[in-house]
């Protein structure tokens, strides 16, 4: 597809990372006007949502711009559906099940995947998570594409792909230019007015000089009930390696060649997630296939991502030949894709002017008196892995300060991914695409107005914020 700026090399707005905060970044900041780059590595727009197998929206509060619109394309061709839980291995009817099971549900529409709040949790509480949970599924290929043809129709936003970010040029509190490469070798300069950080783990922030964080802080520094006594910094949450399982009209068993017999880290295999996409295929997500601890020891060693890709291949394969080993429904399907990055839940976080806490979400929206929220969540605290913590399901509603976006000492640089401000706990509940979606609609947004302005971005008063956000249809 075509760029609508290619022969602008000077932006007002620079996005590096074309996951879902970069996205909702892009989409806010070009249809304000502004001439925007949105720069990524890979081949296709989306990151985990496309590349990391998550073709998955859970249930969550948010998610009413973009999204929304996002759903509403996709649903016309068939190319997305909204889900609910079928069976499931701690309810009566899913005993022996390997997981939860979500199936297409042509009753429900998108208002109903809009509440995650109010269960006692999943286990405990069958009739209402049924009622209450749903989400969305789609085509990942066909989400990339409407994403691109959305930016397309701005004529405001040159998509770069095959760009990767290479380094960032700092001149005192404000970030003027970063060197990218493009998929041929040529490095070039890209300079804007104002930069959103939407890589995966926060590297423009990082290689800018910003206090970082890493793992679980102790529960001295925050207060937080849930965190250890003594910070782990190599505890993060863990990693899944999402892959997907075509329909046949005949019974047979992959062969499972580089694949294990029995389940290496544990003692059996992890339950699953098994998701129906629209034209009957399955997207299965072991929860998890990587403990992080485990994840980042592999990955400071000599073989880096590659080894502990490897290494989660070798587990899929496994997993897949015991499902349709053990249980016979499963051989109606072939191992057709196994997704090309690791689903990574956890990485750098930024110190920014506001850290959302355990705290935050416990007192849900009726409990905060901050003046600057611009977007709302309730899942649930959810951390995955050896290290994983019943700390659960939230009672209402919380709401995300825009000072979370906003590194502190830069004056026009905002962070729109899940290494936004946050702590360990925080991030396990905030950190799903369609809040990071709604953080990089914030981010585009505020950049619009400091842009008018031409001031730093935190002077952007919140109150013209919230109403801007609110004219585009969100609900705060």
């Amino acid at each position: 597809m075509g760029n609508a700026a290619t022969n602008t090399s000077e932006y007002d707005c620079c996005i590096v990372g074309a996951g879902s905060g970069g996205i909702g970044a892009a989409l806010a900041a070009s249809r304000a006007g502004l001439r925007v780059t949105l720069v990524d590595r890979g081949d296709q727009l989306g990151g985990n949502a496309v590349l990391g197998g998550v073709h998955n929206w859970e249930p969550g509060v948010g998610g009413d711009v973009f999204p929304r619109e996002i759903y509403e394309t996709l649903v016309r061709s068939n190319n997305a559906a909204i889900w609910s839980i079928g069976r499931h291995c701690c309810w009566p009817g899913g005993e022996g099940y390997p997981g939860g099971e979500t199936v297409v549900d042509a009753t429900r529409n998108y208002a109903d995947t809009q509440k995650r709040h109010g269960s006692r949790g999943l286990v405990a509480d069958e009739a209402y998570c049924r009622e209450a949970w749903h989400g969305v599924v789609f085509e990942p290929d066909a989400y990339s594409r409407v994403v691109e043809e959305m930016l397309f129709e701005t004529g405001r936003c040159d998509v770069q792909k095959g760009t990767s970010y290479v380094s960032a040029d700092r001149d005192g509190d404000r970030l003027n230019t970063i060197t990218v490469r493009t998929a041929t070798g040529d490095v070039r300069t890209i300079s804007a007015r104002y930069f959103v950080d939407a890589t995966a783990d926060a590297r423009v922030c990082r290689d800018l000089g910003c206090v970082i964080m890493h793992g679980e802080e102790s529960a001295d520094e925050f207060g937080e009930s849930g965190a250890p006594a003594i910070a782990q910094r190599d505890a993060i949450n863990a990693v899944s390696l999402i892959y997907r399982a075509a329909i046949t009209e005949s019974d047979h068993i992959d062969e499972s060649s580089d694949g294990y017999d029995a389940c290496p880290w544990q003692p059996a295999w992890p339950a699953a997630v098994i998701g129906h996409y629209p034209n009957g295929d399955l997207n299965i997500n072991m929860l998890p296939t990587m403990n992080g601890a485990e994840f980042l020891e592999i990955v400071r060693g000599a073989g880096g991502y590659p080894a502990a890709y490897d290494e989660c291949r070798r587990r899929v394969l496994g997993h897949w030949h015991s499902l349709q080993t053990r249980f016979p429904e499963f051989r109606r399907y072939r191992l057709s894709w196994i997704a090309p990055s690791l689903g990574v839940r956890e990485s750098a976080r930024v110190r920014c002017e506001y850290i959302l806490t355990q705290h935050d979400l416990m007192a849900g929206i009726s409990g905060q008196a901050h003046e600057d929220i611009i977007a709302l969540a309730d899942h649930a605290m959810d951390i995955h892995g050896e290290r994983s913590q019943g700390i659960g399901e939230l009672r209402e509603p919380y709401g995300v300060p825009f000072r979370c976006l906003l590194p502190l000492g830069l004056d026009n640089v905002a962070v729109a991914c899940r290494g936004a401000g946050f702590t360990h706990i925080a991030a396990s509940s905030c950190r799903l695409s369609r809040t990071m979606m709604d953080l990089g609609h914030a981010a585009g947004g505020a950049i619009a107005l400091a842009l008018q302005a031409e001031s730093p971005l935190r002077n952007v008063d919140a109150s013209t914020l919230r109403a801007k956000l609110r004219a585009d249809g969100a609900r705060l």
